[in-house]
């Protein structure tokens, strides 16, 4: 499987994925995403070359976007506030393709891709996403202390824990 940058010729196949997603979140009682968030955000995202997809025989089975910044990222108590981090945002596995290791696949390849340029790699996740939380935590992200409370345009509230991973201590082959 090969991670590269997204480009434009591959909006409808993520706004496609991202859609499926979001009807499988919806199926599962996880009222994170909509049709706004996250597929609104990729056109921009590919725009400024910060989404990545991980595809296997030209078919994107994952896309994260990739940022040096994060809005929330006051909320919580990182390990080393002054290190250069890196954070992940709108991370999707297609649905056809989960429970077959390709969440960690592509955490893997990021972190390898990232790991000259920083020092950590950072995240949040909703509380209620469960899946999520778990996938991170086997692939060596630790959560830091506090909670960001983002409102959302429904009034409704989302808890979002961060987690990181210092890719400083990690051994590479």
């Amino acid at each position: 499987m090969k991670l590269r940058l997204a480009n434009i010729n591959d909006l409808p196949q993520l706004k496609e994925m991202y859609k499926k997603i979001v009807a499988h979140m919806k199926a599962n009682n996880m009222l994170i995403w909509d049709d706004v968030y996250p597929t609104e955000f990729l056109a921009e995202d590919i725009q400024h070359e910060r989404l990545y997809v991980l595809t296997a025989h030209n078919r994107i089975v994952a896309a994260l976007a990739l940022n040096d910044t994060h809005c929330g990222k006051e909320a919580v108590q990182w390990e080393n506030t002054q290190a250069k981090a890196m954070y992940i945002d709108r991370f999707g596995v297609n649905v056809e393709d989960l429970k077959r290791g390709i969440g960690s696949l592509m955490l893997q390849k990021v972190i390898q891709m990232v790991k000259e340029e920083a020092d950590y790699l950072r995240l949040f996740v909703v509380d209620i996403n469960i899946p999520a939380i778990n996938l991170y935590k086997k692939n060596g992200f630790k959560q830091a202390e506090g909670v960001l409370e983002e409102k959302i345009e429904d009034e409704r509230m989302l808890r979002e824990y961060g987690f990181e991973i210092d890719l400083k201590e990690m051994i590479y082959d």
